[in-house]
């Protein structure tokens, strides 16, 4: 049994004794504690168990009905090497007291733990150098551009000095075939290769040793042994060389092995430079400071001292330091580096501004709204590195083939040497094929196929507009065969008119009036259409009394003590009333694809006393977007909450042959899941109703012109309201995942060949050193070419190729 700790736990959701009691016996019940203890006061959780009962015990919590609070934390870590690094990382991590999930990713080498209330980071930091690494906070690690370049340039250095130094040495071989033979004498190939072995190759050994203090194995410690031993054969040959013979010596094979691998390394890293090129672009987006106006006076201030309402100013050609509204000005915003968007959007006061966006030709004065981390550019960037940093369903296997990759190369390399000297092969040759065998085993490779396909992927795309939620959506989207649409605001614009009225007894105007004074202060576009005609006929309604919304039906409210009822037909049906008068009318409206609304008078008698029917106008691309989806074998539904009629003509426009009409909120997600009985379900929305469904299939898209719930419940949001987003999303989803299955195949198959190549003597170390530093480069190179990727609307331009 694992030794006892003590886990601390908030507890959220207890109101009296019975609940603290009902908590304690749940937790006693988890196999491994030894005793549970819970504070109604303090809302907290006392509990003796064993060390890696912790996720037993917040599913003990959130069963019997409540939860432990969680809260991210994401640290920086430095010195890992391969996957082995990471596996042994998060395996140190994950047994923690307060620890839930763990993520470390080799890639951004970044881990990112969802820990309960009150975990004291300094526990991660001290658990990750024990395992052998340095942990640091990601606000420390993020360095300036310039400190990134020394890096860089500090590994060009080192990889130079190593090639310098390996050339003479390998000279001679390279000579060789050309009828020259010649050679260094020994005490020449020893001064060359010694600094390339212990100083520019110490990196290897510092790896090395801190991974062996640790219990665990890595590439570090291949490469130690592989180029040691080499070395080593090679002061043996010298120093056993009879006099008058030049020994037979080595050094050349282990210094070109470290020179290569660095090489390798230096290039890796400026790959992986390049998959976080999308959050370095987002991050550079945020301005320092802003100029405030206060009491007729401009001041220039820091962003950390702006306070919400503050009014700023923004000059033509500065990006916006906040999220705003602009209160005087008229100008152009360039959002293309925020939402995809290629033309710059008219601004004018009452319209919001974006953190990061670019003012046109105006000068603006705005309010702000939302300031750091709550600004969209923060959440877009968080959502970004959120995505990056979590772990494809698929790398679980590449977890659990790294844990015993070390292990069973060392195993494999001594099975090499035994083998060959049982065959009677010198020693020198034996070690020389252990020590291939060593150098070209290489788990960076597949540590790296998954993170750097997904840090590409997700980049690329939320350059776009695209931003995926996490891996998990960005695996499920590949294999989507049926896309759910909502209607309003998702396929049309959203933005319906009145286009017809008839009141029963002919009076249009106090038809609109009555209708006006049921939706004031609603925001529901139908709402705001009536409103807008209201004013067009100057007519100003007072607010109804008593109001009350019909979800998926309409609203009731009280006027001039009359109760009066505005819906749709299924409340008209609700209410056992038929059209009467109105039903020609009706049923032409219909026809044409008009969403109808009808106005009752529900006491004393309920009675119909006019019809309004609605408007609304395609979006350009929704036409497109299912023609692309179709062409991709992907079927598309129409799930809407408006009558037939109106939802089967968007239907025949668009090519929509499945379309599901008077469809309530709540039966959208019952919908969705016939749907998957067929097939995985994509869900596109934009507001509160959608949110069931969303969360209900397979993966969610939400448009990001809708609510804020709607882009919780999704998996997938398009920073701006164009269906044509839609099938490209689906599309760098199809693309990022092939993306992974190609570099974990040529991860396992390059192994799976170039070990018993090796094995068997048909690979000297020297090719098997560049062949370990190549496969790596590869992977990442692979990924990169995600970054050409682009959408096939025409709509969604890059932000580089804007006008």
């Amino acid at each position: 049994m694992s030794e006892l700790t003590t886990f601390d736990l908030p507890i959220q959701g207890m109101t009296c004794a019975g609940c603290a009691g009902r908590v304690e016996r749940a937790l006693r019940q988890v196999a491994g504690v030894h005793s549970a203890t819970v504070n109604l006061a303090s809302e907290r959780a006392r509990i003796e168990a064993a060390s890696d009962a912790g996720p037993a015990l917040l599913a003990a919590v959130t069963g019997a009905g409540y939860q432990v609070p969680l809260q991210r934390l994401e640290l920086a870590i430095d010195g890992m090497t391969c996957a082995s690094c990471a596996g042994r990382i998060e395996r140190a991590l994950e047994h923690l007291p307060g620890v839930q999930r763990v993520s470390v990713n080799l890639a951004s080498e970044r881990a990112q733990l969802s820990v309960v209330d009150g975990f004291d980071p300094q526990l991660a930091r001290q658990a990750v150098q024990r395992a052998g690494y340095q942990a640091r906070s990601v606000e420390d690690a993020t360095a300036p551009p310039s400190n990134a370049a020394r890096q860089l340039n500090r590994e060009r250095l080192h990889v130079g000095l190593a090639l310098l130094l390996a050339l003479p040495l390998v000279l001679p071989m390279l000579l060789a075939p050309l009828g020259i033979h010649w050679m260094l004498p020994a005490w020449a190939q020893f001064a060359l290769a010694t600094p390339v072995q212990f100083i520019l190759g110490a990196r290897f050994y510092l790896a090395a040793w801190r991974a062996l203090r640790a219990g665990a194995g890595n590439m570090d410690q291949l490469v130690v042994i592989g180029t040691s031993a080499a070395y080593g054969l090679s002061l043996y040959q010298w120093a056993t060389a009879h006099a008058g013979h030049a020994p037979h010596l080595y050094f050349e094979a282990s210094s070109v092995i470290i020179a290569l691998i660095l090489l390798g390394k230096y290039l890796e890293s400026r790959a992986k430079r390049q998959t976080t090129s999308a959050i370095r672009a987002l991050q550079a987006l945020r301005p320092d400071q802003a100029v405030r106006l206060r009491d007729g006076q401009e001041e220039q201030v820091t962003l950390d001292q702006l306070a919400l309402g503050d009014t700023l100013i923004v000059r033509p050609g500065e990006r916006f330091p906040v999220d705003g509204r602009v209160s005087d000005g008229h100008s152009h915003a360039d959002e293309a580096l925020i939402s995809g968007e290629s033309l710059p959007q008219p601004k004018q006061p009452g319209d919001s501004v974006t953190a990061g966006a670019i003012n046109g030709e105006g000068r603006l004065l705005i309010e702000a709204t939302a300031l750091g981390a709550e600004t969209v550019l923060a959440r877009i960037i968080r959502l970004v590195e959120d995505a990056q940093a979590a772990k494809a369903p698929i790398q679980k296997l590449v977890d659990r083939v790294s844990q015993v990759f070390v292990p069973v190369v060392l195993l494999i390399a001594l099975a090499t040497l035994v083998a060959w000297l049982m065959l009677g092969a010198p020693m020198q040759v034996a070690l020389l094929n252990a020590v291939a065998v060593l150098v070209i085993a290489c788990p960076c490779a597949l540590g790296l196929a998954t993170p750097t396909a997904i840090m590409a992927g997700t980049g690329v795309a939320a350059r776009y507009g695209i931003l995926i939620k996490d891996a998990s959506a960005l695996e499920t989207a590949h294999g989507v065969t049926q896309v759910a649409f909502d209607k309003t605001g998702t396929l049309t614009a959203g933005t319906p008119s009145v286009v017809h009225q008839q009141a029963l007894d002919g009076d249009d105007a106090r038809l609109l009036y009555l209708a006006g004074a049921l939706q004031r202060g609603s925001e529901h576009p139908l709402a705001q259409a009536v409103l807008a005609a209201c004013a067009a006929r100057d007519l100003t309604p007072q607010a109804a009394e008593a109001s009350q919304a019909l979800p998926g039906r309409g609203i009731r409210g009280t006027l001039e003590g009359r109760e009066l009822n505005l819906g749709n037909q299924r409340l008209l049906e609700d209410l056992g009333l038929q059209p009467g008068a109105l039903a020609e009318s009706a049923r032409a409206w219909e026809a044409e694809g008009r969403t109808l609304a009808w106005l009752i008078e529900a006491a004393p008698t309920p009675q119909v006393i006019g019809l309004l029917a609605f408007g609304d106008s395609l979006k350009p691309s929704a036409q497109a977007a299912v023609a692309q989806l179709r062409a991709r074998g992907i079927s598309s539904h129409l799930i809407s909450g408006d009558n037939r009629g109106s939802a089967e003509a968007v239907g025949r426009a668009l090519g929509i042959q499945a379309v599901h009409a008077n469809v309530l909120p709540a039966d959208k997600a019952r919908l969705i899941a016939e749907l998957r009985q067929n097939g995985l379900v994509a869900m596109v929305g934009d507001g509160i109703n959608d949110a069931p469904a969303l969360a209900a299939a397979d993966i969610g898209i939400a448009m990001g012109s809708g609510t804020d719930v709607a882009m919780q419940a999704a998996g997938i949001t398009l920073m701006r309201g164009d269906p044509a987003l839609v099938p490209a999303a689906l599309d760098i989803s199809r693309r990022t995942y092939a993306k992974i299955r190609q570099n974990l195949f040529w991860a396992f198959v390059y192994n799976l060949i170039g070990i018993p190549l090796a094995a068997v003597g048909l690979l000297n170390p020297m090719l098997a050193g560049a062949a370990m530093a190549l496969s790596s480069v590869c992977v990442v190179s692979n990924a990169l070419l995600l970054n050409t990727w682009r959408p096939a609307s025409d709509s969604a331009t890059s932000p580089e190729e804007r006008p």
